[in-house]
């Protein structure tokens, strides 16, 4: 992964404006002389990479130098563009000065600078020697694809292909028992099925099918899933299941001890028919641990279940009440086939190749030889799908290693991972090491991260996030991460998890390579063992820590942490990228001022922090998310605005908007995502200055705003400068007398409360042409229109705190729609008969609508249709 640094260091380098510039004078120079020099280095890393993979310690050794003189020459280079940027920013006579002069102290950091660059540069003329000395061949070969100008993986028509119903394949008859088993009325006390095989088998991916199945959904009133894993806590397990089946804010559970938190969980369940899911046990006491301090889960006999998933049998059988085990099997070698056939020639693939049979034939023999492992089946198949070469899939049977399954598994992962298409993509995947085990990541967080460690690479014509995106769906197409869940609106990919053996691999292999440390230790191991001067090119990954950590290097790249009772951060010099979950920070407000590096700030349930006014310093910040963490005096401070870079802004707490004159100044021109859940307004809030400010925001292409008290019904005005929104959330307002004539023309999602609407707002938003989720509450007219060829391509419409009493829809109205949801229409007596001639619909979902009889004409016409109708 050197090769990975290098790579995104020079993507980097060359955005920087120090390039252009004839201020730092013979500073440019030298850092010309270094990117070329960069350019050559990387040139080596192919054959030392193989080199090192061999097991040689030297070349190992070798290589992390690369890694760090690359990392050392990207601090110099920013360091002087820094110094350009803050004097652009200066304001005054001193400004005018140092935009067209050299100050004393700029003449001190050039000299500093350039020192530091004539440094690194001796620095990688001796790697140049020494890899002379080690024989280390020059290959030239990949040295003019430093710059990836449009190199993009392969099959993004398939953007939306349903991987996840391929996962189920060879599974059906399973499938069917075990739901058979949870929805048994006959059986009416507590009892639990469970799920036992070997890794890579399929227990979580069958697991997860019947979880979210509509035969399970309808039958349980309550469920919840939680992941276990080897290290685990009784206290956060119950946390996360009182949140899932009771709801609630975070910091109110945080409160709870122990058996609070099951005597809760109790009294809820002991009214409802509950599913509980435990995927993943490892120690026969699970049960008994999340029961200690009260009986969690009661027997109200009345049919509820316990789903639980391990690789061991004691696991499954130790549980005290009835028990159901289900061995889940290998595949046959017809099923095998089946599955391996999907993922290696799909559908949309066959009809470009030739010899169809020949590939047919090396494919049956290749997945005869995954052993009926559905986890190897699936990534053998993904990576050959992306080599349609007769050739390839024959010298791979040939050289096929007559090793145990766990080697099997390794030497088919590496050979996806090398196919993957670029050393971005490599480090991208690897990056996943960075997050726990069995750890359900958002997609759009997760590019986030990946923008800011520098491993997308700028290409014509396409945002970084659309590069970004197109390299997830890359990863679930070769099945090297599950896909959780899709956006309702986009159809592209929103939450993905990594299977446990391929997170373990991608550990070992990120620490192997000096790219990434993830830490599962107590604080102290971690200290004493983890942190040194030299690892500048670590990103340390914390996970589930206890204690408190005190890095002692200023030299850490990337900080994660997951979990921790508390941080406490020391001077981060170099410091990219801060993610830090639900722990306690100390020092933050005095140190991160300083980490004038930093493209990523997410803070997420981690209490009262400070925001300092030192934060307009960090010239560099793309994203600032700080939604579910309180801000000690709440008002985010003005200088925020000063960061000309920002591309993702997430804010909660207290809100007001800086000057207008200041707003229109110092509006940042890459901001695409704009989040604000304003829990109150400050004093001096002014509705004024909040149109001015928002009005600016010009490049947004999602807006979320909620509001306490009531958003300004003025917002709607500003949509209109917003012409590339594609998902709007506008939460909520007070009264609207109508919606504004024009919307922008791209938005896909729209969410609109308020109390009163006034005005029938079907008539402006059926002209959307791209709407497809549409989530309105508040319309208080007595009647509604939809119009014939009115929304095009609404897919889901949710309607709520309706007045109406009758609805007319014409023929050829929303000839898409899928799923509708009512709640609290309390005037709507009876669904209108427009709901039968609407060709797509599939789901109906009617809640606290009770004036709707069980016996309405149209309800009794849509189930004999076969529309799902849940009640």
């Amino acid at each position: 992964m050197a090769e990975s640094a290098i790579g995104s260091v020079l993507g980097n380098v060359s955005t920087l404006a120090v390039q252009e510039t004839t201020f730092l004078c013979g500073v440019t120079l030298e850092v010309g002389f270094l990117k070329d020099e960069l350019k050559r280095l990387k040139s080596y890393l192919k054959s030392a990479d193989a080199k090192r993979r061999s097991g040689d310690e030297l070349v190992a050794t070798w290589v992390g130098q690369i890694r760090d003189a690359a990392y050392e020459a990207e601090n110099a280079i920013e360091a002087a563009d820094y110094m350009e940027k803050r004097n652009r920013l200066k304001k005054g006579f001193m400004g005018a000065i140092s935009r067209y002069a050299r100050l004393p102290s700029d003449l001190i950091t050039l000299h500093t600078i350039g020192a530091e660059i004539q440094r690194v540069r001796r620095k990688i003329s001796e790697i140049f020697d020494s890899a002379n000395r080690l024989k280390i061949n020059l290959d030239t070969s990949d040295v003019e694809k430093v710059h990836i100008e449009d190199e993009y993986p392969q099959d993004y028509g398939t953007m939306h292909q349903n991987f996840e119903d391929i996962d189920l394949v060879g599974f059906g008859d399973e499938y069917k028992e075990i739901v058979g088993k949870l929805v048994d009325k006959e059986n009416i006390t507590l009892s639990v099925v469970s799920i036992v095989a070997m890794g890579g088998a399929g227990k979580t991916t069958l697991a997860r099918k019947v979880y979210t199945s509509s035969s399970v959904k309808k039958h349980f009133e309550a469920t919840s899933w939680v992941t276990v894993s080897q290290k685990f806590k009784g206290i956060d397990l119950l946390k996360d299941i009182m949140k899932q089946i009771m709801g609630g804010r975070d910091e109110s559970i945080a409160k709870m001890n122990e058996y609070e938190v099951g005597k809760e969980i109790h009294d809820f369940l002991l009214q409802k028919r509950y599913l509980v899911v435990l995927d993943d046990v490892w120690e026969t006491d699970t049960w008994d641990q999340i029961n200690k301090r009260v009986k969690a889960f009661p027997d109200a006999t009345n049919g509820s279940r316990v789903l639980l998933t391990t690789r061991k049998e004691d696991v499954a059988n130790h549980v005290q009440m009835p028990t159901y085990v289900h061995h889940l099997k290998k595949l046959d070698e017809e099923k095998s086939w089946e599955l391996f056939s999907c993922k290696a020639l799909p559908s949309y693939k066959r009809s470009v190749i030739r010899d169809v049979d020949e590939f047919e034939k090396l494919g049956r023999k290749l997945a005869k030889k995954c052993d009926g492992l559905p986890l190897a089946l699936a990534i053998l198949g993904g990576y050959l799908s992306k080599n349609l070469n007769a050739q390839i899939w024959s010298d791979i049977l040939s050289d096929w290693p007559s090793t145990k399954n766990g080697q099997m598994m390794r030497d088919i992962l590496a050979r996806s991972y090398k196919d993957l298409p670029n050393y971005y993509l490599r480090a991208c995947f690897l990056y996943l090491a960075a997050f726990p085990e069995d750890y359900e990541i958002y997609v759009s967080e997760l590019i986030e991260l990946w923008i800011a460690e520098s491993f997308i690479p700028h290409t014509p014509k396409h945002l970084l996030e659309e590069t970004a995106k197109n390299y997830v769906t890359e990863l679930a197409q070769r099945s090297l991460v599950q896909v959780v869940a899709r956006s309702r609106a986009h159809g592209w990919i929103e939450r993905i998890r990594i299977h446990d053996i391929l997170h373990d691999w991608c550990i070992e292999e990120a620490r192997q390579d000096g790219f990434l440390n993830a830490i599962n230790k107590t604080a102290d191991q971690a200290g004493a063992s983890s942190w040194s001067d030299n690892l500048m090119s670590y990103c340390f990954s914390y996970q589930t820590l206890s204690g408190q950590i005190s890095p002692a290097t200023p030299n850490v790249r990337s900080l994660l942490g997951f979990k921790l009772s508390s941080v406490s951060l020391p001077k981060l010099r170099y410091l990219r990228v801060l993610c830090i979950e639900k722990s306690r920070l100390n020092d933050f407000s005095s140190v991160i001022g300083g980490c004038i590096h930093l493209r990523l700030l997410r803070l997420a349930n981690c209490g009262w922090v400070a925001l300092p006014s030192s934060i307009g310093k960090l010239l560099y910040l793309q994203t600032i998310d700080l939604r579910s963490t309180e801000l000690f005096e709440s008002v985010v401070l003005n200088s925020l605005w000063d960061i000309p870079t920002l591309r993702h802004v997430y804010l909660g707490g207290e809100f007001s908007p800086p000057p207008p004159a200041r707003s229109v100044r110092r509006q940042p021109k890459e901001l695409q995502s704009f989040v604000l859940d304003v829990h109150s307004v400050s004093t001096d809030f002014r509705c004024h200055d909040m149109m001015i400010f928002l009005g600016q925001m010009n490049q947004l292409t999602t807006f979320s705003l909620s509001m306490r008290p009531d958003i300004p019904a003025e917002v709607l005005n500003i949509l209109a400068n917003m012409p590339h929104l594609v998902d709007i959330s506008l939460h909520q307002f007070d009264v609207l007398d109508k919606l504004p004539a024009e919307f922008p023309q791209s938005v896909r999602r729209l969410v609109l409360y308020a109390h009163v609407i006034e005005q029938d707002p079907m008539p402006i938003l059926e002209k959307l042409p791209c709407l497809v989720v549409l989530e309105l509450s508040g319309y208080k007219g007595q009647t509604m229109c939809c119009s014939a060829q009115g929304f095009p391509r609404l897919q889901e419409l949710e309607l709520g705190s309706f007045s109406t009493e009758v609805w007319r829809m014409e023929e050829r109205t929303m000839p898409k729609l899928s799923h509708l949801e009512l709640y609290r229409c309390m005037e709507m007596r009876k669904l209108p008969k427009g709901l039968m001639h609407l060709p797509s619909l599939g789901h109906l979902k009617l809640s606290y609508m009770y004036q709707i009889s069980k016996d309405d004409v149209t309800l009794k016409e849509l189930r004999r249709k076969g529309c799902e109708v849940e009640k």
